[in-house]
């Protein structure tokens, strides 16, 4: 008889469940340790761009290739801990490579097109094409010093971790749930942009099998004759997803619209395009030298006429929300790191601006200042606050 049967006294123990370190009394004895990420407790899109924000004014307002490195490296390091494995969430690759490509370009510019730093420390003297008077200032070939190259450096490492900051937004924050916490007077937008956003992927989609389908069948899939045969069965699938997505927005009520008077209409146009325009200006404030004073205060005032418009804008929206999601604790901690870290840079340009902006004439190797980059490092804080990303499915192992 075996051991394990019906009537032995000593039944098979019961195989052990793996435990979420989410959860459990250690996760409820530290209410701000990371917990599983799932549908009710997934931090808020907005949180993830208004961090990579306050990541990419930082970065905007120093040209230091250390601390340009430190910001990359902080928002690298934030992607590879929370990232999911959404198809969307691989984008932050193709941002990295793109700001590599900023630099490439950026000390191309400098090499056949001249650079405005004058240098002694010449490394070759390509032929030079004359110009036209009209055309003073503007030089193709010349002279290409190191200090040229390395302020071309300095210029593109800036906008490369600017790019890349954003990349970082793009890889942890989903773009269907931002549209779907917008205003409702952005209501008709977002699902227009979501709707463009599904397009594209869709057709892809509809290429692939069809030149799939016509290899199994032995039928040619390239050149002109098997693009023609291709294009109208993918053009009739979107046409037939275009009208089936119709029916389903006119059934759901998309576009229905409540009566509001007309002063609230125009109060509701003169604060949204008045906040808009505040946000652009104090935003070029933040983003110049010579703006830094005004530009805190007409942002806020700008955000605040936006905000304000945009909710008078909302009274004509009908709509509900199943599940919102909740702004609550982690997404405060991880937009005020990303302001934290903006704040830091801004507060160190008004007082040591040469420790953001390293001089190349003289030549002079960068050193790190220490409190910007201490300031920098505050935005780590979303890799530890900020809820961690599901486990992956792993198939069970068969017993021997």
């Amino acid at each position: 008889m075996s051991s394990t049967g019906a009537g032995s006294p000593h039944p098979a123990p019961r195989p052990r469940l793996a435990r979420d370190p989410g959860t459990g009394p250690s996760a409820r004895r530290r209410p701000l340790a990371a917990p599983r990420a799932h549908r009710s407790n997934a931090l808020h899109p907005g949180a993830w761009w208004l961090w990579a924000l306050g990541l990419g004014t930082a970065a905007s307002r120093t040209t230091n290739p250390l601390l340009l490195a430190l910001l990359i490296g902080v928002s690298g390091y934030v992607v590879a801990a929370r990232r999911t494995s959404a198809p969307w969430a691989r984008s932050y690759g193709a941002f990295v490579k793109l700001g590599l490509a900023v630099i490439g370009i950026r000390l191309l510019f400098a090499v056949f097109l001249g650079s405005p730093i004058p240098g002694t420390h010449l490394l070759v003297t390509l032929p030079e094409v004359p110009l036209p008077g009209w055309a003073q200032g503007v030089r193709i070939g010349g002279r290409v010093t190191v200090e040229g190259l390395v302020f071309a450096l300095y210029d593109g490492l800036k906008l490369a971790a600017l790019l890349i900051c954003v990349g970082a937004a793009n890889a942890l924050a989903s773009p269907a749930r931002l549209l779907k916490s917008l205003p409702g007077a952005l209501y008709e937008a977002g699902v227009a942009v979501v709707v463009a956003m599904t397009f594209a992927p869709n057709l892809i989609a509809d290429v692939r099998r069809l030149r799939a389908a016509r290899r199994l069948r032995g039928r040619p899939d390239k050149g002109l004759r098997g693009l023609a045969q291709v294009g109208l069965p993918v053009l009739e699938g979107a046409l037939e997803r275009s009208v089936a997505l119709a029916a389903a927005m006119d059934a759901r009520g998309y576009g229905r619209t409540a009566e509001v008077p007309a002063a609230v209409r125009r109060v509701t146009a003169v604060l949204t395009l008045g906040g808009l325009v505040g946000v652009c200006a104090g935003t070029y404030g933040l983003l110049t030298a010579d703006g830094a004073r005004y530009g805190l205060p007409v942002l806020l005032a700008g955000v605040a006429a936006a905000l304000g418009g945009l909710w008078l804008g909302g009274r004509r929206s009908i709509r509900t929300r199943y599940r919102p999601d909740v702004w609550g604790v982690r997404a405060w901690l991880v937009a005020a790191s990303g302001a934290a870290v903006a704040a830091v840079m801004i507060r160190t340009g008004s007082y040591d601006p040469s420790a953001l902006a390293p001089g190349v004439v003289p030549l002079a190797a960068p050193t790190l200042p220490l409190w910007p980059a201490a300031g920098v490092l505050l935005g780590l804080v979303p890799a530890f606050v900020a809820p961690a990303p599901p486990l992956a499915e792993t198939p069970s192992k068969e017993a021997s």
